[in-house]
């Protein structure tokens, strides 16, 4: 039997072979969206450019060279050209992708986790538990989320982790919203009683039970939310709140790059245009994965 008539086998017989075969019947399903694979070739050259920056960077990203600044893009040496220091662009934007990535990286470890967890309490519980949950979440649905990351980043004091920090607390609420929907369609179900009689204390029925039944829904969130993600992020590099120069944060080198941007475009242009293409890349993938992951739209 070959491996992609393992796959295939409407008669599994394992967990594992039926898992690896709704992995791939997703992957199937991704593959035949074009533009979510574009989505994802963009994601993965944004990993790919993280990890390997230091071997791609023909330069090194904060050392200046001010006999070669403001040079325009296919000049010899550099592809983008270089800003008003003389550090090449491309370069800059190789070690960007690493503070992108990181900072998308540490939001996905915090603010879903944290709003799943809200979002499955509230709406397993009900009552006043859901009452108190979901008011506070409605008080951060209130605010902006750029205002409120630029009021806690003021607060708390320029620097990438208070960034970050402000970013996955403007970020949870959503989440909680859609993992509390998905709960109350899921706490009344056969398999959640079943579970109860046999003696699933309240916690392993939300964590062992209701979390998995939300995650679907939460990664597609995610996926979408990323953009926004990087666009804040960017927002605060911009305004100076962010990430501190002279490291290379693409929202900083826009900002940087403002000054010149009618007689030198590509100083601020070229770390826009990778933020443009990250963030389309983000959005591409997760409508892809929403046709996937979700149910509701898998047999369209």
């Amino acid at each position: 039997m070959t491996l992609t008539e393992w796959l295939r086998d409407p008669n599994p017989a394992s967990r594992l072979q039926s898992r690896m075969a709704q992995t791939y019947l997703s992957w199937l399903r991704l593959r035949r969206n074009k533009l979510a694979v574009i989505g994802l070739m963009i994601t993965v050259a944004l990993v790919l450019m993280a990890i390997f920056a230091p071997l791609l960077a023909p330069y090194d990203p904060i050392s200046q060279n001010l006999q070669e600044r403001l040079q325009p893009p296919l000049t010899a040496g550099h592809w983008l050209g270089t800003d008003d220091f003389g550090r090449d662009i491309w370069t800059r934007i190789l070690y960007g992708s690493r503070i992108t990535l990181y900072i998308v990286l540490l939001v996905i470890l915090t603010a879903p986790v944290f709003g799943l967890l809200v979002g499955t309490v509230a709406g397993y519980f009900g009552g006043w538990v859901d009452q108190v949950l979901m008011r506070i979440t409605d008080i951060f649905l209130a605010f902006p989320k750029l205002i409120l990351a630029l009021a806690l980043v003021a607060v708390l004091g320029p620097g990438m982790v208070n960034a970050v920090l402000a970013i996955a607390i403007t970020s949870w609420p959503p989440y909680a919203r859609v993992a509390r929907a998905e709960t109350l369609t899921v706490r009344n179900s056969d398999y959640i009683a079943a579970v109860k009689l046999q003696g699933a204390g309240a916690m392993r029925v939300i964590w062992g039970h209701v979390m998995p039944m939300c995650l679907p829904s939460v990664i597609i969130r995610v996926t979408l939310d990323m953009a926004g993600v990087i666009l804040t992020a960017a927002g605060l590099g911009f305004l100076g709140l962010g990430v501190q120069p002279p490291v290379p944060e693409w929202g900083l080198m826009i900002s940087a790059g403002r000054k010149f941007l009618f007689e030198q475009w590509w100083v601020a242009t070229m770390p826009g245009l990778a933020i443009f293409i990250v963030s389309l890349g983000f959005n591409l993938l997760g409508d892809g994965l929403r046709d996937v992951l979700d149910p509701r739209s898998a047999g369209r």
